[in-house]
């Protein structure tokens, strides 16, 4: 792949964005909000272009050429996710449009399979509402008991009282890989073991977790995998949903609709095969190709690297901003993603995200889409920057200037 370069940091591929060379508000951009949405590298944007002006088609339903080398592409694109995931077998890689969908999509389907009256689902108080409203509509639907893991000060997960929901009753756990809340990165192994061994199977949230850290479901044993294509330096609209074979074998549509059928009359449908079983409709064909270029993007300078230079910069950031009068960091547990969800001692989190917006800097205030871990910390909502891979210690360091500015302004 000749357009990717070996250099010596992987903040050096920063240039490969051209986003990261616009100003806002007339000043260079520091953009700290890859936990919301990644900037895309120039390759990504290339395959799509290239794709709408050179060869669109079709997947699927035509014969003719340019049709099969969209199909040839799309196809490609779920291999490339099956290696990203070392998943066993493509027929485990099912196209949704991101982690929110993966989610509902389990939730119907593997509960309509599964789930029955007093059956209990498990998941925790920091969770993404996309983690979370999901199963209470399940729960709601076939009279099933949702129980909430408690976390501890630091913002870790409570692994014995984990193991005290645990029972015959327990269907299914549902947890994030990392919270995008608070940067936890949850001991998934173990929350998968334990959660196996009381007979319940169990749905990982990775859209924090997959364009950051490496991720073997085989090794894991997840039962199923979620991530978004817009968090993974791809485009929006795509995202994935790994499950073992036997269970999507064994769980309804989703949706109905073209490709996903087999033979359809007026009076009874059967439906496709893996994965097309769980794929309505024409696709996202653009996207596909695009988080594929994605994947081949991170797959090319790896994720230990990026794991690594982000967790470098994590470190380094938490030392310098701390150090700031009246800062604080919400989360504290030893294991992180490359997350800092912060306070600023009488100052609203709106306030700091409107004047650091007025300095080019972009990060994240609000609850974050998870009010009940807010709640767990007694707080409306906090500041949060987050770290990708083009991010770089000289921009920790202005993020610190400006924050010093900012705490003397509000004094």
């Amino acid at each position: 792949m000749s357009y990717f370069k070996k250099l010596n940091k992987v903040s050096d591929y920063r240039s490969d964005f051209p986003m990261l060379s616009q100003r806002m508000h007339g000043k260079p951009l520091i953009y700290f909000d890859s936990a919301a949405t990644a900037q895309k590298p120039q390759v990504v944007i290339d395959s799509m272009t290239h794709f709408y002006e050179k060869g669109y088609g079709t997947v699927h339903r035509a014969i003719y050429e340019i049709a099969a080398h969209s199909s040839h592409l799309y196809h490609a694109a779920r291999l490339k996710a099956m290696q990203f995931l070392n998943a066993k077998r493509p027929e485990e890689i099912i196209f949704t449009r991101g982690t929110t969908e993966s989610i509902n999509l389990v939730a119907y389907s593997f509960g309509k399979a599964f789930i029955h009256p007093g059956d209990e689902i498990i998941i925790s108080e920091i969770e993404h509402h996309s983690n979370i409203v999901p199963w209470q509509m399940l729960c709601e639907d076939r009279g099933a008991i949702l129980k909430v893991i408690p976390v501890n000060d630091q913002g870790e997960l409570i692994l014995e009282a984990y193991q005290k929901l645990l029972t015959e009753r327990t269907k299914l756990v549902a947890v994030a890989h990392i919270s995008n809340a608070l940067g936890t990165l949850h001991p998934i192994k173990k929350i998968i073991q334990l959660a196996h061994e009381a007979g319940a199977k169990v749905l990982i949230d990775g859209a924090q977790a997959a364009p950051h850290v490496p991720v073997d479901v085989q090794d894991l044993e997840a039962d199923f995998y979620v991530f978004s294509g817009h968090k993974t330096y791809g485009p929006t609209g795509i995202g994935i949903l790994y499950g073992k074979e036997v269970l999507l074998e064994k769980m309804p549509p989703y949706l109905g609709g073209g490709d996903m059928i087999d033979n359809v009359t007026l009076t009874k449908t059967t439906y496709n095969t893996l994965p097309l079983k769980f794929e309505a409709g024409t696709p996202m064909i653009a996207e596909v190709i695009g988080l594929g270029a994605a994947l081949d993007y991170l797959t090319a300078i790896g994720r230990e690297e990026i794991q690594a230079w982000e967790h470098e910069l994590l470190l380094y950031a938490t030392q310098l901003w701390t150090e700031i009068p009246g800062f604080k960091v919400i989360g504290t547990a030893p294991q992180k993603g490359a997350i800092i969800s912060f306070i600023m001692e009488g100052i609203h989190p709106l306030d700091i995200g409107t004047m650091l917006d007025l300095k080019g800097m972009a990060i994240r205030t609000g609850h974050h889409c998870a009010q009940p871990a807010m709640k767990r910390f007694h707080l409306p909502g906090t500041a949060r920057a987050s770290f990708g891979l083009y991010n770089t210690k000289e921009e920790i360091e202005a993020f610190a200037e400006a924050l010093q500015e900012i705490a003397v302004l509000f004094r």
